[in-house]
């Protein structure tokens, strides 16, 4: 059994209580900078959905309900005013189960404390002991497998009067897990010490406590950031043994947790060279753990980190890439590009593109220009939406591959555009390079070619189709440069068909002769495109409700207009070159205006089926726990696909009955609009958009990932088992 990555999506959404558990997908591993501030709201959603421990006088037990069992003890018992004692917060998990350490890493959610404490005490931050590794499906987690305790150094105020009894409560929240399931436990514990003279220490669990924290390094380290790398040394003895060391950062976003790290010795230093998270730290901290229970505490300021030195046995290099996973996901990307040419929502662009292939004969090179400007286009877009996508996420941003269509601006400026097109394509207007008829020359051909394919892309790839939604997830994990070659791929695959056509003239001799049917067929494609942009009005309705489709139509009845007075100015030879800046004006100004103007739409309502339930991971989790077989789907408005499997499958009344005789949960979530806590689960399965479907077995089990296009049959047979 494939162990999952459920503790990532706790640490990123903690969408409620109980046991959650994930399956399926492929193994991944998470770049720190898809990991957003959602600790805050995981904090609220555990406190409402945890129940309180029991508590007990001098040390408060976990309830018998929790997997990490706790309990908070006084190593003296008797303080002495002005002076000092130790608490510890002991935990024991079950066997199987883990928690983790103050920076979780990849997954995960660190433990919160909320003290009560008497007049006069003061307690110092908590001391973490040296935590480990823990890989599962590619993320990395900073945990603890077996019993642990954090210290805490407590003062007493010299005022303190002898004999005062000193209560102290403390609230805890942390999460527990093991490989495929993931429950946020709380207790609330107490004890009471008295102002007087120390009494006798529990030494021997407290030595045991201390000996296993790390030890503060007594010199500075030094580190610098460059190429996308952090590297780190650290004063070491060259005599001292490291026999596994592993740099644990305390902050968030300074290393990518799951990269390799490499270690070599130089001297008395220890160099440690991993990929960074994102741009260079003012200072690094942290915990080196060193393969045999012992760590040292870390401090590292700017400064020169030597090079070269002898590499430590077994240590890998972060910034190599696995050039056979890079090819197979290149090939993915190539063959996912190349199969949305026969996908739906690709159908009105690839009309486009036939009426510019079968305009008037042209010459071998003339034919070589149009569908490298067609391929650059669509190369370009993938590379442009690739790399904003990666910027943004490494913004801390939860989005997924087709982002571009959760923003109303964007639906707003493509519905505009698809107007524009079906007014071209009934003959409103003229655009050089894109009527048909039009003298194919270089500057107008190539830039109505670029153009097509460009919009080809940027319209088409919201549709992730098979191979493609593997290569997006492996992009969204890999540097940077790697990434952008598998969107540079998935441009190529989207344009292949039509290099192809222009490389190879045999492809081209059976394209239609060109003839007055190609005036006729020019008009039939308005209706393709026309329905394209209807499909979009009802994603403005569903994105900003009726005010902003209203605006969107009145803005799209007034685009038309301009564009009827420059196709009568250039059926007139009149000059056309203010409307047509007139018209492109608006285009680029009216999106914003309409979207400040119309009021953002609430989506309590989820969309799917109408008996389905939304998208929620404890309900999830709930309802694998009861053994019940479960339909898991994500949609959205803006996916023609989805739709299409809605209409000829999920929503038929065949396979309403059947999941209903097989007591099937159906679970749907909205990707509409932007959702964090589905694209973290989308990237939790090694996916990077929808559609997705999971299926979960009767009994529980490892979900089965269903193919990108679904059939009753499929449905109905699944539903039976």
């Amino acid at each position: 059994m494939t162990a999952r990555p459920t503790a990532a999506l706790f640490r990123s959404s903690m969408a409620g209580h109980g046991p959650t558990e994930f399956s399926g997908g492929v193994p991944l591993h998470l770049r720190p900078f898809v990991r957003i501030g959602a600790a805050l709201a995981a904090l609220l959603l555990i406190a409402l959905a945890a129940t309180f421990c029991v508590a007990a006088p001098v040390h408060a037990q976990g309830s018998n309900a929790t997997h990490i069992q706790g309990a908070l003890l006084a190593e003296n018992g008797k303080v002495a005013p002005g002076g000092g004692d130790t608490l510890a917060l002991s935990f024991k998990p079950d066997a199987g189960w883990h928690g983790y350490w103050s920076n979780p890493g990849d997954a995960g959610f660190g433990i919160d404390l909320k003290w009560t404490l008497p007049k006069g005490v003061t307690l110092g931050e908590a001391q973490f002991p040296v935590p480990q590794t823990l890989t599962i499906a590619g993320l990395m987690n900073h945990v603890y497998e077996g019993p642990h305790a954090l210290l805490f150094d407590l003062m007493l105020d010299k005022s303190v009067a002898p004999g005062t009894r000193l209560p102290i409560g403390l609230d805890a929240q942390w999460l527990a897990c093991t490989d495929e399931i993931c429950v946020p436990e709380t207790g609330h514990f107490e004890t009471t010490l008295v102002a007087g003279p120390g009494g006798k220490a529990a030494t021997a669990s407290f030595d045991r406590f201390r000996s296993a924290l790390p030890t503060p390094l007594d010199r500075p380290a030094t580190f610098e950031v460059a190429n996308g790398m952090l590297r780190l040394a650290i004063p070491f003895p060259a005599a001292a043994a490291a026999p596994a060391p592993h740099f644990f950062a305390s902050a968030d976003g300074m290393v990518d947790y799951a990269a390799p790290q490499r270690f070599s010795r130089v001297g008395d230093r220890l160099v440690m060279e991993t990929r960074a998270a994102g741009a260079s730290p003012q200072d690094v901290s942290g915990l080196l753990a060193l393969g045999d229970g012992t760590g040292l505490s870390i401090s590292a300021a700017p400064g020169a980190v030597p090079t070269g030195g002898v590499p430590l046995a077994g240590s890998a290099d972060p910034a190599a890439a696995d050039a056979p996973t890079l090819l197979l996901s290149f090939g993915a990307a190539l063959l996912g590009g190349l199969l949305l040419n026969i996908l739906p929502c690709v159908f009105p662009i690839l009309g486009l593109k036939a009426i510019s292939l079968s305009r008037a004969a042209i010459g071998e090179a003339e034919a070589r220009r149009d569908a490298l400007a067609y391929g650059a286009g669509a190369i370009l877009a993938c590379l442009a939406l690739g790399g904003l996508l990666l910027a943004l996420r490494a913004r801390g941003e939860a989005v997924g591959w087709a982002f571009q269509l959760q923003e109303p601006a964007v639906v707003v400026a493509l519905f505009l555009l698809t107007v524009g097109i079906v007014a071209n394509l009934l003959g409103m207007f003229t655009v050089p390079g894109l009527a048909v008829g039009d003298r194919l020359t270089r500057s107008g051909g190539m830039s109505g070619s670029f153009w097509t394919g460009a919009l080809a892309a940027f319209v088409a790839t919201p549709c992730t189709g098979p191979f493609m939604a593997a290569a997006l997830g492996a992009a969204l994990l890999l540097p940077v440069p790697a990434a952008l070659l598998l969107f540079a791929g998935l441009g190529i695959g989207l344009a292949l068909p039509f290099l192809a056509i222009g490389f190879v003239p045999t492809l081209r001799r059976w394209l239609p002769k060109p003839g007055a049917w190609m005036e006729t067929f020019r008009k039939w494609m308005a209706l393709p495109m026309a329905l394209t942009a209807l499909a979009l009005g009802w994603l403005l309705w569903r994105l900003g409700g009726p005010n902003l489709i209203i605006a969107g139509v009145v803005a799209a009845v007034a685009m038309l207009v301009i564009l009827l007075l420059l196709g009568r100015g250039q059926r007139g030879g009149a000059g056309a070159v203010p409307l047509l800046a007139a018209g492109a004006l608006a285009v680029l100004l009216l999106p914003p205006a309409l979207v400040a103007a119309a009021p953002e739409r609430s989506f309590a309502a989820h969309n799917g089926r109408s008996n389905s339930l939304p998208f929620d991971e404890a309900r999830l989790a709930q309802l694998q726990a009861e053994g019940r077989p479960i339909f898991l789907y994500f949609t959205a408005d803006w996916c023609v696909t989805c739709k299409a499997n809605e209409a000829a499958a999920i929503e038929r009344e065949g396979v309403a009955r059947a999941f209903e005789r097989g007591n099937v949960a159906v679970m749907s979530g909205d990707f509409t609009r932007r959702d964090p806590a589905i694209a973290r689960f989308l990237a939790a399965h090694g996916r990077a958009g929808v559609p997705f479907y999971l299926f979960y077995p009767k009994g529980g089990g490892e979900p089965k990932e269903l193919p990108q296009l679904l059939s009753q049959d499929m449905l109905i047979d699944l539903a039976a088992r």
